[in-house]
């Protein structure tokens, strides 16, 4: 005769741990968390395109989301363990594109293409130039020094995505509060704040990215300067 088959008891009150240490519990809540704001930037992203969350609101929220974000991977466990977006977006099985995205240029769509928002697309009067609509001789002065603060950490020799991104990021925010014109160079702050971000905390760019970095803002120092005339 066979020999009787006796299944193995579960108990289903007892508690299942997901994590034995508290490194373990820490790390888990923080690759949770991270999950947490893909899912909501993404759903934040589809919200400002239809055009169902006001633009100052947006902005606040996908700045907040972005800094967390940012702040979550700066632990080395956790980085080691997230490895990369798209390792993580496979690893947990979503897509969610719109987050992915903003997530690679770090910066609300309304301060990394201005031009586009929906604030802009009013009209000004016909006799005023679209840079002096609303800019003071404040901001202006704002962002010439952000500029020139800028081009000025990269003669000092300053080339870590520590240092330089931050300062990117400062000018592009109040060139924003001059102009929303898409003067030339404009496109070039973008693509090196997206190129800096991709990078990672202490790199650094090499002697020949920077000269062509210095090369580029110059230009586009030149640009944002002829928007003023």
């Amino acid at each position: 005769m066979p020999a009787s088959f006796s299944p193995a008891k579960i108990n289903l009150d007892r508690e299942v741990k997901l994590s034995e240490t508290a490194a373990e519990r820490d790390l888990n809540d923080s690759l949770a968390e991270i999950y947490s704001i893909i899912i909501t930037l993404d759903g934040l992203e589809k919200a400002y395109i239809k055009d169902s969350v006001p633009e100052t609101e947006y902005t606040e929220i996908c700045s907040r989301l972005l800094k967390q974000y940012k702040s979550n991977l700066s632990d080395d466990t956790v980085a080691r363990s997230f490895a990369d977006l798209e390792t993580f977006k496979r690893q947990w099985h979503i897509e969610c594109p719109r987050a992915t995205e903003r997530l690679r240029v770090n910066l609300p769509a309304t301060i990394a293409d201005p031009s586009n928002s929906h604030t802009s697309t009013s009209t000004p009067h016909p006799s005023v130039h679209p840079s002096q609509s609303s800019a003071s001789g404040s901001k202006i002065l704002l962002a010439t020094e952000n500029f020139i603060t800028f081009l000025d950490a990269l003669k000092l020799n300053m080339l870590s995505k520590d240092a330089l991104h931050p300062l990117l990021v400062e000018l592009i925010q109040s060139v924003n509060e001059v102009t929303l014109e898409n003067f030339e160079g404009r496109p070039k702050i973008i693509s090196w704040l997206i190129r800096l971000n991709g990078m990672r905390a202490q790199e650094e760019l090499s002697e020949g990215e920077a000269r062509e970095l210095v090369f580029e803002m110059e230009g586009a120092y030149a640009g944002f300067k002829k928007t003023l005339t």
